[in-house]
Protein backbone atom coordinates (compact mmCIF):
# COMPACT_ATOMS: atom_id res chain seq x y z
CA UNK A 1 0.00 0.00 0.00
CA UNK A 2 1.19 3.22 -1.20
CA UNK A 3 0.86 6.49 1.65
CA UNK A 4 -0.20 9.72 0.01
CA UNK A 5 0.00 12.56 2.13
CA UNK A 6 -2.28 15.24 0.30
CA UNK A 7 -3.77 12.74 -1.92
CA UNK A 8 -7.14 14.52 -1.70
CA UNK A 9 -5.75 17.46 -3.28
CA UNK A 10 -5.15 19.02 -6.66
CA UNK A 11 -1.66 17.00 -8.18
CA UNK A 12 -2.33 14.23 -4.87
CA UNK A 13 -5.91 13.38 -6.30
CA UNK A 14 -4.25 12.68 -10.10
CA UNK A 15 -1.54 10.84 -8.29
CA UNK A 16 -3.53 8.36 -6.24
CA UNK A 17 -5.40 7.75 -9.63
CA UNK A 18 -2.00 7.00 -11.52
CA UNK A 19 -1.33 4.46 -8.91
CA UNK A 20 -4.91 2.81 -8.64
CA UNK A 21 -3.98 2.41 -12.52
CA UNK A 22 -0.80 0.89 -11.95
CA UNK A 23 -2.65 -1.60 -9.50
CA UNK A 24 -1.66 -0.25 -6.17
CA UNK A 25 -4.06 0.27 -3.12
CA UNK A 26 -3.26 3.65 -1.83
CA UNK A 27 -4.21 5.18 1.83
CA UNK A 28 -5.04 8.96 1.96
CA UNK A 29 -3.98 10.66 5.26
CA UNK A 30 -6.49 13.82 5.80
CA UNK A 31 -5.95 16.27 8.36
CA UNK A 32 -9.91 17.44 8.38
CA UNK A 33 -12.17 14.40 8.00
CA UNK A 34 -11.62 10.54 8.07
CA UNK A 35 -14.34 10.42 4.82
CA UNK A 36 -13.36 9.09 1.11
CA UNK A 37 -13.25 12.18 -1.04
CA UNK A 38 -16.04 12.25 -3.12
CA UNK A 39 -14.35 12.60 -6.51
CA UNK A 40 -12.11 9.41 -5.51
CA UNK A 41 -14.90 6.82 -4.70
CA UNK A 42 -14.73 4.70 -7.11
CA UNK A 43 -10.88 3.57 -5.98
CA UNK A 44 -9.57 1.35 -3.93
CA UNK A 45 -8.20 3.97 -1.44
CA UNK A 46 -8.22 3.78 2.18
CA UNK A 47 -8.27 6.85 4.54
CA UNK A 48 -7.04 7.90 7.71
CA UNK A 49 -7.41 11.50 9.35
CA UNK A 50 -4.06 12.32 10.73
CA UNK A 51 -1.50 15.69 10.55
CA UNK A 52 2.00 14.81 9.17
CA UNK A 53 2.76 17.21 12.06
CA UNK A 54 1.14 14.73 14.95
CA UNK A 55 4.29 11.88 15.66
CA UNK A 56 2.45 9.72 16.93
CA UNK A 57 -0.62 10.10 14.70
CA UNK A 58 0.87 9.02 12.00
CA UNK A 59 3.03 6.06 13.31
CA UNK A 60 -0.12 4.70 14.39
CA UNK A 61 -0.77 4.79 10.48
CA UNK A 62 1.53 1.57 9.48
CA UNK A 63 -0.45 -0.40 12.72
CA UNK A 64 -3.57 -0.54 10.39
CA UNK A 65 -2.16 -0.36 6.96
CA UNK A 66 1.05 -2.37 5.63
CA UNK A 67 2.47 1.09 4.15
CA UNK A 68 5.35 -0.08 1.54
CA UNK A 69 6.05 3.57 -0.08
CA UNK A 70 4.83 7.20 0.89
CA UNK A 71 4.61 9.95 -1.89
CA UNK A 72 4.54 13.50 0.16
CA UNK A 73 2.85 16.01 -1.23
CA UNK A 74 0.80 17.46 1.70
CA UNK A 75 1.73 21.43 2.12
CA UNK A 76 3.74 21.53 5.34
CA UNK A 77 4.67 25.36 4.93
CA UNK A 78 4.84 28.31 7.05
CA UNK A 79 2.70 29.81 4.12
CA UNK A 80 0.31 32.06 3.94
CA UNK A 81 1.32 34.14 6.31
CA UNK A 82 -0.55 33.67 9.84
CA UNK A 83 -1.23 34.70 13.11
CA UNK A 84 0.97 31.48 14.24
CA UNK A 85 4.44 32.79 15.61
CA UNK A 86 6.92 32.75 12.52
CA UNK A 87 9.71 30.71 14.45
CA UNK A 88 6.93 27.82 15.66
CA UNK A 89 5.89 27.82 12.43
CA UNK A 90 8.95 27.00 11.03
CA UNK A 91 9.96 24.52 13.19
CA UNK A 92 6.56 22.63 12.90
CA UNK A 93 7.17 22.61 9.25
CA UNK A 94 10.66 20.78 9.61
CA UNK A 95 9.28 18.65 11.73
CA UNK A 96 6.54 17.57 9.33
CA UNK A 97 9.33 16.37 7.04
CA UNK A 98 11.02 14.94 9.43
CA UNK A 99 8.27 12.80 10.86
CA UNK A 100 7.40 11.28 7.28
CA UNK A 101 10.83 10.08 7.22
CA UNK A 102 10.77 8.93 11.30
CA UNK A 103 7.73 6.74 9.82
CA UNK A 104 9.01 5.69 6.37
CA UNK A 105 12.10 4.06 8.55
CA UNK A 106 9.53 2.43 11.43
CA UNK A 107 7.45 0.85 8.35
CA UNK A 108 10.53 -0.37 6.51
CA UNK A 109 9.50 1.78 3.35
CA UNK A 110 12.10 1.52 0.92
CA UNK A 111 11.50 4.90 -0.97
CA UNK A 112 9.84 8.57 -0.37
CA UNK A 113 8.87 10.40 -2.91
CA UNK A 114 8.66 14.10 -1.75
CA UNK A 115 7.45 17.23 -3.57
CA UNK A 116 9.87 20.05 -4.51
CA UNK A 117 8.79 22.58 -7.15
CA UNK A 118 10.30 24.35 -9.73
CA UNK A 119 10.83 27.53 -8.23
CA UNK A 120 14.27 25.79 -6.20
CA UNK A 121 15.75 27.02 -9.56
CA UNK A 122 14.97 30.76 -9.03
CA UNK A 123 13.31 33.25 -11.50
CA UNK A 124 16.72 34.46 -13.60
CA UNK A 125 16.98 30.68 -14.41
CA UNK A 126 17.31 30.35 -18.70
CA UNK A 127 17.36 27.73 -20.92
CA UNK A 128 17.02 24.05 -20.08
CA UNK A 129 17.29 22.77 -15.98
CA UNK A 130 19.01 20.36 -15.37
CA UNK A 131 18.94 18.70 -11.76
CA UNK A 132 22.37 19.13 -11.60
CA UNK A 133 22.72 22.78 -12.10
CA UNK A 134 23.50 24.71 -9.10
CA UNK A 135 20.50 26.60 -7.73
CA UNK A 136 20.17 29.67 -6.04
CA UNK A 137 20.74 29.78 -2.11
CA UNK A 138 18.87 33.68 -1.56
CA UNK A 139 15.19 33.58 -0.08
CA UNK A 140 12.90 35.06 -2.62
CA UNK A 141 9.28 32.99 -1.78
CA UNK A 142 8.57 30.44 1.41
CA UNK A 143 7.81 28.03 -1.09
CA UNK A 144 10.83 27.12 -2.71
CA UNK A 145 12.92 28.14 0.40
CA UNK A 146 11.43 25.42 2.37
CA UNK A 147 11.74 23.27 -0.54
CA UNK A 148 15.33 24.13 -0.99
CA UNK A 149 15.69 22.94 2.77
CA UNK A 150 14.32 19.83 2.82
CA UNK A 151 16.03 18.65 -0.04
CA UNK A 152 19.47 19.46 1.45
CA UNK A 153 17.46 17.41 4.64
CA UNK A 154 16.64 14.54 2.11
CA UNK A 155 19.90 13.82 0.97
CA UNK A 156 21.33 13.85 4.21
CA UNK A 157 18.67 11.45 5.52
CA UNK A 158 19.10 9.21 2.72
CA UNK A 159 22.55 8.81 3.83
CA UNK A 160 22.55 7.87 7.16
CA UNK A 161 19.27 5.98 7.35
CA UNK A 162 17.40 3.32 5.02
CA UNK A 163 15.11 5.12 3.38
CA UNK A 164 15.44 6.02 -0.19
CA UNK A 165 14.09 9.85 -0.27
CA UNK A 166 13.42 11.34 -4.36
CA UNK A 167 13.09 15.12 -4.61
CA UNK A 168 10.74 15.74 -7.16
CA UNK A 169 10.77 19.05 -8.79
CA UNK A 170 7.17 19.77 -10.11
CA UNK A 171 6.71 22.25 -12.77
CA UNK A 172 3.60 24.62 -13.33
CA UNK A 173 0.68 21.85 -13.39
CA UNK A 174 -2.52 23.16 -14.48
CA UNK A 175 -6.10 20.69 -15.00
CA UNK A 176 -8.73 19.80 -13.93
CA UNK A 177 -8.90 20.26 -9.93
CA UNK A 178 -6.85 23.58 -10.46
CA UNK A 179 -6.29 25.94 -8.05
CA UNK A 180 -8.20 29.52 -9.40
CA UNK A 181 -6.26 31.78 -9.29
CA UNK A 182 -2.73 30.46 -9.27
CA UNK A 183 -0.77 33.67 -8.07
CA UNK A 184 2.52 32.78 -10.64
CA UNK A 185 0.81 31.68 -13.49
CA UNK A 186 -2.50 32.86 -16.24
CA UNK A 187 -3.28 29.27 -17.39
CA UNK A 188 -5.50 28.59 -15.34
CA UNK A 189 -7.62 31.87 -15.08
CA UNK A 190 -7.45 31.63 -18.93
CA UNK A 191 -8.76 28.33 -18.92
CA UNK A 192 -11.86 29.01 -16.74
CA UNK A 193 -12.21 32.50 -19.09
CA UNK A 194 -12.47 30.63 -21.97
CA UNK A 195 -15.18 27.59 -20.10
CA UNK A 196 -17.12 30.87 -19.33
CA UNK A 197 -16.80 32.64 -22.42
CA UNK A 198 -16.10 35.83 -20.57
CA UNK A 199 -13.12 38.02 -20.34
CA UNK A 200 -10.48 36.14 -18.35
CA UNK A 201 -8.96 38.21 -14.61
CA UNK A 202 -5.62 37.91 -14.35
CA UNK A 203 -5.87 40.32 -11.13
CA UNK A 204 -4.96 37.52 -8.66
CA UNK A 205 -1.61 36.87 -10.44
CA UNK A 206 1.94 38.27 -8.48
CA UNK A 207 3.14 40.35 -11.53
CA UNK A 208 1.30 41.14 -14.89
CA UNK A 209 1.50 38.76 -17.23
CA UNK A 210 2.71 39.48 -20.56
CA UNK A 211 1.93 36.78 -23.86
CA UNK A 212 5.46 36.45 -24.37
CA UNK A 213 5.80 35.06 -20.74
CA UNK A 214 6.51 31.29 -21.19
CA UNK A 215 7.04 28.51 -18.48
CA UNK A 216 7.27 24.59 -18.26
CA UNK A 217 3.40 24.07 -18.15
CA UNK A 218 2.28 20.56 -17.12
CA UNK A 219 -1.28 18.91 -17.27
CA UNK A 220 -1.93 17.20 -14.30
CA UNK A 221 -2.77 14.06 -15.08
CA UNK A 222 0.61 13.88 -16.74
CA UNK A 223 1.69 15.16 -13.17
CA UNK A 224 0.44 12.38 -11.23
CA UNK A 225 1.49 9.80 -13.64
CA UNK A 226 5.00 10.82 -13.37
CA UNK A 227 5.06 11.09 -9.62
CA UNK A 228 3.82 7.51 -9.38
CA UNK A 229 6.11 6.18 -12.03
CA UNK A 230 8.91 7.76 -9.49
CA UNK A 231 7.26 5.55 -6.74
CA UNK A 232 6.83 2.76 -8.36
CA UNK A 233 10.10 2.48 -10.68
CA UNK A 234 12.04 -0.78 -9.63
CA UNK A 235 15.47 1.28 -9.52
CA UNK A 236 16.00 4.57 -9.84
CA UNK A 237 19.67 6.08 -10.38
CA UNK A 238 19.04 9.74 -8.95
CA UNK A 239 18.03 11.52 -5.98
CA UNK A 240 16.24 14.38 -7.88
CA UNK A 241 13.90 14.53 -10.44
CA UNK A 242 12.43 16.94 -12.70
CA UNK A 243 8.73 16.63 -13.14
CA UNK A 244 7.96 18.38 -16.13
CA UNK A 245 6.71 18.72 -20.13
CA UNK A 246 10.36 19.19 -21.20
CA UNK A 247 9.49 22.21 -23.33
CA UNK A 248 8.58 26.01 -22.38
CA UNK A 249 4.64 26.89 -23.16
CA UNK A 250 3.98 30.92 -23.43
CA UNK A 251 0.75 32.63 -22.59
CA UNK A 252 0.30 33.41 -26.33
CA UNK A 253 0.27 29.31 -26.84
CA UNK A 254 -2.09 28.77 -24.12
CA UNK A 255 -4.47 31.10 -26.20
CA UNK A 256 -4.06 29.78 -29.43
CA UNK A 257 -4.90 26.59 -27.85
CA UNK A 258 -7.86 27.97 -26.07
CA UNK A 259 -9.20 29.49 -28.71
CA UNK A 260 -9.27 25.99 -30.70
CA UNK A 261 -11.24 25.41 -28.44
CA UNK A 262 -13.65 28.07 -28.21
CA UNK A 263 -13.32 30.30 -31.09
CA UNK A 264 -15.05 33.10 -29.47
CA UNK A 265 -12.74 33.45 -26.65
CA UNK A 266 -10.62 36.85 -26.72
CA UNK A 267 -7.62 37.72 -24.19
CA UNK A 268 -5.68 40.99 -25.11
CA UNK A 269 -2.57 40.00 -22.77
CA UNK A 270 -0.26 42.72 -23.70
CA UNK A 271 3.11 42.25 -24.88
CA UNK A 272 6.38 43.42 -23.26
CA UNK A 273 8.40 41.93 -20.01
CA UNK A 274 11.67 40.58 -20.16
CA UNK A 275 11.58 37.04 -18.55
CA UNK A 276 13.94 34.60 -19.48
CA UNK A 277 12.63 31.98 -21.16
CA UNK A 278 13.29 28.15 -19.44
CA UNK A 279 11.71 24.67 -19.02
CA UNK A 280 12.59 21.55 -17.48
CA UNK A 281 14.90 19.07 -18.55
CA UNK A 282 13.19 15.68 -18.28
CA UNK A 283 15.89 13.37 -19.94
CA UNK A 284 16.43 11.70 -16.13
CA UNK A 285 12.40 10.70 -15.41
CA UNK A 286 12.44 9.30 -18.94
CA UNK A 287 15.11 7.13 -18.56
CA UNK A 288 14.61 6.11 -15.57
CA UNK A 289 10.68 5.72 -15.92
CA UNK A 290 9.82 5.59 -19.23
CA UNK A 291 7.90 9.09 -18.69
CA UNK A 292 6.45 10.74 -22.11
CA UNK A 293 4.05 13.50 -21.22
CA UNK A 294 0.62 12.34 -23.01
CA UNK A 295 -0.93 15.95 -22.90
CA UNK A 296 -0.06 18.60 -25.47
CA UNK A 297 -1.21 22.36 -24.52
CA UNK A 298 -3.56 21.77 -27.24
CA UNK A 299 -4.95 18.80 -25.61
CA UNK A 300 -4.34 20.05 -21.92
CA UNK A 301 -6.76 22.98 -22.88
CA UNK A 302 -9.13 20.89 -24.64
CA UNK A 303 -9.35 18.56 -21.48
CA UNK A 304 -9.84 21.36 -18.91
CA UNK A 305 -12.49 23.62 -20.48
CA UNK A 306 -14.35 19.90 -20.86
CA UNK A 307 -14.24 19.51 -17.44
CA UNK A 308 -15.12 22.83 -16.46
CA UNK A 309 -18.08 23.18 -18.78
CA UNK A 310 -19.53 19.74 -17.18
CA UNK A 311 -20.21 21.69 -14.46
CA UNK A 312 -16.91 21.39 -12.26
CA UNK A 313 -16.03 24.83 -10.30
CA UNK A 314 -12.67 24.44 -10.75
Amino acid sequence: MILVTGGAGFIGSHTVRALAEAGQECVLLQRRTPQVPAHLADLPIHVVQADVADSDALLAVGQQHPITGIVHLAVTLPWPVTDTDPIEATGAALEAFLNIVRAAQAWGVRRVVTASTIGVYGFAAEGALTEDMPIPFEHSHPIPTFKKVTELLAGHLSDVTDVDIVNARISATWGPGGHLPDPFFAAPSLAHAAAQRREPDLSGLIAPPHVEDALDLLHVEDTGRALALLQLAEELHHSTYNVASGRATSNADIVTALTSVEPGFRCDIPSGGDHPVSWLDITRLREDTGFHPRYDTAAAAADYVTWLRAGNPR
